[in-house]
């Protein structure tokens, strides 16, 4: 019989989840994570283009990709036994007009008052870091401390790790409300049965926000798709992620099996059936239209597989990681609007903190759920 009682229940089993399940156990919670699909990190912890980096962030958001890469990202392979396939050789994020340099200039502006070590470099210097590129790219921001990982191996290595030290994962059930007792959340209501934790957290992408709403809560999320593009293996070119000012695609080539991966938003949505998209050939070809005006040397290069997810877009695209103060016992860590991956060992790590410390290490105030309540 499955124990349905823990010191903390998590709903969601993605890459925020699965971090904050195997910090909380590492710091003696006893956690259940209930994942509604029959697989773990099956929504954007696996649909992403696996960018591990600083610049180009929100100044909000920005110190827990810096912590992270500081103080998590470099040993995390040894710490979950598990190749991760981290790459830290730097980020260019390109430019091809005047404009999307100005983009460019003030996002770098903003980033080196938080202390983040970037900068802007004309297009011969990006060439020069990358030769590839082609003689359209004007102007690029800099950061070599940003990279990349796999995001499926990440995911899955805080699942199996956590696992092991004593979490509880049980997929393929839905939760579906959220209930008080004596003012304080206490109980999951779920496809299969009532769960009862301490704490509960929310880390259910998209599904964050109807659960919150059982207990009189609401985030401000809507569905955004993004596609990713994986092609087949070459020699290695680059070890560098890149991006671009206008968002058009960001992406990198694996250190492991030569593949590029590019995450790209087209502009085109499309569903096999009500709520679950998937990739399309129109999508793919505009997004190579794209990528070829930045790297004409992967005109010959085969896409082998694509696919789409939903990513949970908030409102001002940054996420929400916060106690409700209205409901306690209640911790949310959604809404990170497709650019989660790079940041979620830290927010697992303070997550774990703010169930057994009360107080995360970090400043949060900016990401507080009441941001968007009129004062």
């Amino acid at each position: 019989m499955v124990n349905k009682t823990a010191d903390v229940l998590i709903i969601g089993g993605g890459i925020v989840g699965c971090a904050a399940a195997y910090y909380l156990v590492k710091g003696g919670c006893s956690v259940i994570v209930l994942e509604k699909e029959e697989t773990i990190g099956s929504g954007g912890s696996s649909r992403n283009g696996g960018g591990v980096r600083q610049s180009g962030r929100d100044p909000r958001e920005l110190p827990l990709a810096m912590h992270g890469i500081k103080n998590i990202w470099p040993t995390l392979s040894a710490e979950l036994d598990c190749d991760v396939e981290y790459c830290q050789k730097g980020n260019l994020r390109l430019g091809q007009t005047e404009a999307q340099l100005r983009i460019l200039e003030s996002l770098t502006q903003k980033a080196v008052a938080c202390g983040l070590e970037v900068r802007m470099i004309s297009g011969d210097e990006a060439r020069q870091i990358n030769p590839y590129l082609s003689e359209a790219v004007l102007g690029a921001s800099w950061c070599p401390t940003d990279g990349h990982a796999n995001p499926l191996a990440a995911t899955l290595a805080f699942y199996r790790q956590a696992r092991r030290l004593g979490a509880v994962f049980i997929s393929g059930e839905a939760a579906q409300e959220i209930r008080q007792s004596k003012g304080q959340a206490r109980t999951v209501t779920a496809a299969h049965g009532v769960y009862e934790g301490g704490t509960i957290i929310v880390a259910a992408g998209l599904g964050s926000r109807p659960l919150l709403n059982t207990v009189g809560l609401d985030v401000p999320l809507q569905p955004a798709l993004l596609e990713t593009l994986v092609t087949e293996a070459v020699a290695e070119m680059f070890p560098q992620m890149l991006g671009t000012a206008a968002a058009d695609f960001y992406g990198h080539q694996s250190a492991r099996h030569g593949s590029f991966i590019f995450g790209i938003t087209s502009g085109y949505e499309f569903c096999a059936r009500p709520g679950f998209p998937r990739s399309s050939a129109a999508a793919a070809s505009a997004a190579c239209r794209s990528i070829l005006a930045y790297f004409p040397s992967l005109a010959d290069v085969k896409i082998i597989r694509s696919w789409a997810g939903w990513m949970d877009d908030c409102a001002d695209h940054v996420p929400v990681i916060s106690f409700a103060a209205e409901v306690p016992g209640l911790l949310m860590a959604c809404g990170f609007s497709g650019h989660g991956f790079g940041i979620s060992p830290a927010v697992g790590e303070l997550l774990s903190e703010m169930v057994i410390a009360g107080r995360p290490s970090l400043d949060l105030t900016e990401l507080r759920h009441d941001r968007f309540v009129m004062k």
